[in-house]
């Protein structure tokens, strides 16, 4: 899928934010910059939040127990051994809806059943996505 500019990334955030339910996990790959965090605001503005969306790089989780389904939004990116994981609470969101930035810090295999979204840089400031679907997303995929 081709997100041509800014606002069809929070188109498609509006979209998927709408087919999320409790317990899901959707990670966001790719480099820096390609807009994982804007897709995340666009997500958690779709849910409800009408404040501030900060990148959570510096506070690794940022809850939004407020939002229906709750949100939790993770940045990997600091962490540096897999050990650190297990400080972080992450099983404690377990009725949550975990946006997991740089999902590849935790190892492989952590969440076999996210929703695997891989953002990078495409012609003309565009993004391509692509989405690696798990059988608990079947009839829900893509969003319309």
């Amino acid at each position: 899928m081709i997100l041509p500019d800014e606002s069809e990334t929070r188109a498609f955030g509006q979209r998927l934010a709408a087919l999320l339910r409790s317990g899901d996990v959707v990670t966001l790959r790719g480099p820096l910059g390609v807009g994982k965090t804007a897709l995340a605001r666009a997500i958690l503005k779709a849910l409800g939040h009408e404040g501030d969306v900060p990148s959570p790089s510096f506070a690794i989780v940022q809850p939004y127990d407020d939002l229906s389904p709750p949100v939790w939004h993770v940045d990997l990116f600091r962490i540096e051994d897999h050990g650190e994981l297990e400080e972080l609470g992450l099983d404690a969101a377990a009725d949550s809806v975990l946006l997991v930035e740089w999902p590849e810090k935790a190892g492989a295999g952590l969440w076999p059943q996210a929703l695997a979204l891989t953002l990078d840089f495409a012609a003309d400031g565009a993004r391509s996505l692509t989405a690696n679907v798990p059988s608990s997303w079947q009839g829900r995929w893509p969003p319309p």
